[in-house]
C-alpha cells in the first residue's frame, strides 16, 4: 500500500506541474486516530515558500486518483499532513492472502543474488557465554533468518579476539590456578579472571602435564588450552540455541598474515596518522570525528581501533 499511495501522490504532483527532488515519504501516523498511513509531502515541498502547506497538501489530493475499494478516505490534516484510511475491504483481502500463503507470508526475492554478511556474538575468548551474549545470539540469528527468507545468500560469522592484554591475562589466569594446584602460594590479581571455569581449566593442564609447566610462558600453553577450552563451550551454546556459523573469524591472524602493518602503512601513505606522546594517533578529526583516536599505545600495542 505505501508503493500504491507513493505512486500516486508522484503521479498527482506531475499533474500539478511540480518537480520532485526529495523522496516521497509514506509511513504509520504517530497516533492510529489519524489514519492507517500519512505523507508529509506537501509540508516538505512548502517549506522556504510562501505556499500554505494545506494548501499544497489539498490540491495533491484533488488530482490524486484513489481506488474507492482500497482507500475509504483521504484527508488534509494539521499543519499540511494527508492522511489515508484503508477500506475494510482491502482488510479481508489482505487477510485472505496470508491465510491463502500460510507460513509463506511475507516472502519475497528481493535478495535475489545478492550476498549479505551477519557478524553477531563475537563474544572474546576468555569465559563462557553470559545471558547478554545470548541475547545478541539469538537476535543476530534472527536478523540473519529474515535476510534469507527474502532471498539474501547469507553467512553468519563470528569474530573472535584472541589477541592482545586479555589473553595474556587469561594465560596467566589459568598459570596461576595451575601453581596453586601444585601447592605454590599465589597472589591472585583481582583484575584477572576468578571464573570457577579457570580452576578447571587448570585441573586440565595438571592432568595432561604434571607439573612440567612451572616455567611455561602463560602467553604459551596456559593461554592455549584456555581458549580451546572456552571457545568450545561457546560453541556448545550456540549449538544448544540451534546458531550455526560459517566463518569464525580470528582477530590474531590479522598479526599473524601482516594485515596490522600494511594497514598502518596505508595510513601513513595518506598522511592520516601522527605520533604524540608516544603513542600513534589516527585524524578521525579529518572525517567528521570529535577527536582523533590513538590506535597504537605509547607501549606498542594496538588499541582495539586498529584491527578492528
Amino acid at each position: 500500500m505505501k508503493k500504491y499511495l507513493r505512486e500516486k501522490i508522484i503521479s498527482s504532483l506531475t499533474s500539478l506541474g511540480i518537480g520532485l527532488e526529495v523522496p516521497v515519504v509514506v509511513e504509520r501516523p504517530r497516533q492510529p486516530e489519524h489514519g492507517d498511513l500519512t505523507c508529509n509531502i506537501a509540508m516538505v515541498l512548502a517549506k522556504g515558500t510562501a505556499r500554505n502547506p494545506r494548501h499544497v497538501a489539498k490540491e495533491i489530493l484533488q488530482h490524486m486518483e484513489l481506488d474507492p475499494l482500497l482507500i475509504e478516505e483521504a484527508e488534509t490534516a494539521g499543519p499540511g499532513f494527508i492522511n489515508f484510511k484503508f477500506t475494510e475491504r482491502f482488510y479481508r483481502h489482505k487477510l485472505k492472502e496470508l491465510l491463502i500463503a500460510g507460513n509463506e507470508f511475507g516472502r519475497s526475492n528481493i535478495g535475489e543474488g545478492k550476498k549479505a554478511q551477519v557478524e553477531f556474538v563475537s563474544a572474546n575468548p576468555t569465559g563462557p557465554l553470559t545471558v547478554g551474549h545470548g541475547r545478541n545470539a539469538v537476535f543476530g540469528d534472527a536478523v540473519a533468518n529474515l535476510l534469507e527468507w527474502v532471498g539474501y545468500d547469507v553467512a553468519r560469522e563470528y569474530y573472535f579476539n584472541n589477541a592482545g592484554r586479555q589473553m595474556r591475562v587469561l594465560g596467566d589466569s589459568v598459570k596461576l590456578r595451575y601453581l596453586e594446584l601444585l601447592g605454590h602460594h599465589v597472589e591472585f590479581p583481582e583484575s584477572y579472571y576468578q571464573g570457577d571455569y579457570i580452576r578447571e581449566i587448570a585441573r586440565h593442564v595438571l592432568e595432561e602435564h604434571a607439573d612440567g609447566l612451572r616455567d611455561e610462558r602463560p602467553e604459551g600453553k596456559f593461554k592455549e588450552q584456555a581458549e580451546r577450552e572456552i571457545f568450545d563451550g561457546i560453541r556448545k551454546t550456540l549449538r544448544t540455541l540451534r546458531i550455526e556459523f560459517q566463518s569464525y573469524f580470528n582477530e590474531n591472524s590479522l598479526y599473524e598474515d601482516g594485515k596490522i602493518d600494511e594497514v598502518i602503512e596505508e595510513l601513513r601513505s595518506k598522511h592520516f596518522l601522527y605520533e604524540s606522546e608516544g603513542a600513534l594517533w589516527f585524524k578521525a578529526s579529518v572525517f567528521g570525528g570529535e577527536k582523533d583516536k590513538v590506535i597504537v599505545k605509547s607501549s606498542g600495542e594496538p588499541t582495539y581501533r586498529l584491527p578492528d
